[in-house]
């Protein structure tokens, strides 16, 4: 009785380790399965940078961002120190503001009240010069007569005489000058010299502009390099900016693998921190090199070592990937 029960007992036992070396083969075959439906690779996410710099050199007067806050397109990040320029846009302006008031009294024309002061003074010159005539015609009548003047007054006569008609001469030509206005050449030489003022105060206020930097793009402050005090240059960025409209994972994938996938194909990306919320993207680069081999294989286990960059493009609307940070790519074939 005792030997027909451990007969039994032992054929229990191995009918149990027969279940367990079936449920272990088929585990093993749904595994082989599902890693033959799916690739899983590993690689780590990257992202765009930018360098942002000011356009103009000039001391740094403020800066309004630090690392790791997310800027807007157009978003102020900081100014320079623009004092001096500010007074040299005022100087224009009042430069400005002087030969348009040149212009405009060239466009006008001459008042009548000038018109009428150079008549007044025409006709004093011509009453003058009236006068000195008669002096001389006196002087000239006295000395041929009876030689009751000297040859230096008749000489000091006519002189005067001749000075008060070349008077005369000068205010006739005011007055024309006057009633005629102002001369074309005048007009637009003055009007040019407006037009350069104007374009150099809409220069000045570009360069103005220049000292306030904008956010080119939306994304995330990685660095800040200068700090406020510090002298700026188109040369010299001010902060790394991290763009968050395109984000991938940069994964290898062996030369066995490569003809299993294809640019565009769905993949699912995961970070340790949230396994269980993957992230949708699709394959959006393969490479057509091979890295990590020699130039040239020779045989079947160097093959094997060939791998390609591929990158798997997401949309993180959270903004939960982060430069650098490793993750899992996963691959349905």
């Amino acid at each position: 009785m005792k030997q027909r029960k451990k007969i039994v007992a032992f054929l229990v036992f191995i009918m149990l380790l027969g279940g367990i070396w079936y449920a272990y083969q088929q585990h093993e075959e749904q595994a082989r399965l599902a890693a033959a439906r799916e690739l899983t690779l590993s690689g780590n996410v990257d992202l765009r940078e930018i360098t942002v710099a000011f356009r103009e050199s000039d001391r740094i007067k403020d800066l309004l961002v630090e690392e790791g806050d997310t800027v807007k397109a157009g978003e102020v990040l900081g100014h320079l120190d623009s004092d001096e320029l500010i007074l040299a846009i005022r100087k224009i302006d009042a430069q400005i503001a002087a030969q348009q008031s040149t212009v405009d009294k060239l466009h006008n024309g001459t008042r009548t009240e000038e018109i009428r002061q150079a008549e007044a003074r025409l006709r004093s010159a011509q009453a003058a010069a009236e006068y000195a005539r008669g002096v001389y015609a006196r002087r000239q009548a006295i000395y041929d007569s009876v030689e009751g003047v000297s040859e230096q007054e008749l000489d000091n006569a006519r002189t005067e005489a001749d000075a008060r008609e070349a008077a005369v001469a000068e205010a006739a030509q005011a007055l024309q000058e006057a009633q005629a206005g102002p001369r074309e050449e005048d007009v637009r030489g003055a009007e040019a010299t407006l037009a350069s003022l104007q374009e150099e105060r809409a220069r000045q206020a570009y360069v103005l502009s220049q000292y306030e930097l904008t956010a080119p793009a939306d994304g995330v402050i990685r660095s800040r390099l200068l700090e406020p005090g510090d002298m700026a240059s188109p040369s010299a960025p001010v902060f790394k900016l991290s763009l968050l409209d395109k984000k991938w994972v940069r994964v290898y994938v062996s030369e066995k693998d490569l003809g299993r996938i294809y640019e565009g194909q769905a993949a699912e990306v995961c970070i340790d921190s949230q396994k269980d919320k993957p992230i949708a993207g699709q394959i959006g680069y393969i490479s057509d090199t091979a890295e990590f081999t020699p130039k040239t294989v020779q045989t079947d286990e160097l093959r094997t070592s060939l791998v390609y960059e591929v990158r798997v493009y997401v949309t993180d609307e959270d903004n939960v990937l982060r430069l650098g940070m490793p993750a899992t790519v996963k691959i349905a074939l």
